[in-house]
């Protein structure tokens, strides 16, 4: 029987195309990783074509790969099979957006509370790692804010979301001007999420970048820190602003109509989802739609 961790070795650089970035994710030595493919190509002959900067695989990689994969796919079968039966035991993996993430991960570290033997891995990242990390296997769930048209993925509606226009307590907004004196704050997805709310709740005006930016900020725990000590407004989803702890201070002025988001529960389409996994998810959906 071939070395598994030979195996590893090659589809982590089949996939990376690249022996420092492989070395580094499993935590190896690059003298290890190509002494491992050395030994592969010893059994099966050439698997890869070495260039600079650029690694292809041979027919025989190819096929190698798919051999790996199905071992892998077979290898995560047993394991569900093997304790599934117990919802409450072993490891769930989860990565999403970080404005649900805010959310979920109190409702995780809950859940875990009760079943101190479910183990709850869970990372936040925009959709197209959190696509990739699902079809790499190396995340059980993902939840994605666009609906995925690869079909080896399984797409189902897991939460509808709101954009949300956010104020410091007790600012007045009855107009454009109003907004403009209070000023923008912005962050990575401020731009795009407050033209489409204000472009609805104010048609006709000039537009999100005629109007001050009073700061920008890239961590999506932190956006609300600055509306809340009155230096102006932003525009974000509703599961962020309802994570933020200080709540008093801020406000959210009601836009009509409102701007919803649909977020999409999504895995390999290979495999059923666990029945531990879906005990997880239905009490997330639970909690979520009780609020």
């Amino acid at each position: 029987m071939i070395n598994p961790q030979w195996l590893k070795s090659f589809a982590t650089l089949a996939k990376l195309r690249n022996f420092t970035r492989t070395a580094e994710r499993l935590d190896l030595t690059q003298a290890a990783v190509s002494q491992h493919i050395r030994q592969l190509e010893t059994i099966y002959g050439p698997l890869l074509i070495r260039r600079t900067r650029q690694i292809e695989l041979t027919p025989a990689g190819i096929a190698l790969l798919e051999y790996c994969e199905e071992v892998d796919r077979a290898d995560k079968r047993l394991k569900l099979r093997l304790t599934e039966a117990d919802i409450h035991c072993g490891e769930l993996s989860l990565i999403s957006p970080g404005s649900i993430g805010l959310s979920l991960y109190p409702l995780l570290l809950a859940l875990q509370q009760e079943n101190p033997r479910l183990a709850i891995r869970h990372r936040f990242a925009p959709d197209s790692e959190v696509l990739n990390a699902v079809l790499e296997n190396r995340y059980e769930l993902g939840l994605l804010t666009l609906k995925p048209d690869d079909p080896r993925l399984t797409a189902s509606v897991f939460a509808e979301e709101a954009l949300e226009l956010v104020t410091p307590a007790g600012a007045q907004v009855h107009s454009w001007e109003d907004l403009a004196s209070i000023g923008f704050i912005d962050h990575p997805d401020g731009q795009a999420m407050a033209t489409r709310l204000l472009s609805r709740c104010f048609p006709g005006s000039p537009g999100v970048r005629a109007i001050p930016s009073h700061g920008f900020i890239n961590q999506i725990s932190l956006i609300l820190e600055p509306v809340a000590r009155g230096l102006g407004f932003t525009v974000l989803p509703q599961y962020a602003r309802q994570a933020f702890a200080r709540q008093e201070e801020i406000q959210v002025i009601d836009c009509q109509p409102q701007v919803v988001d649909t977020l999409w529960l999504i895995h390999r389409a290979e495999w059923p989802l666990s029945n531990r996994a879906r005990y997880v998810i239905d009490s997330l959906q639970h909690t979520l739609y009780a609020r």
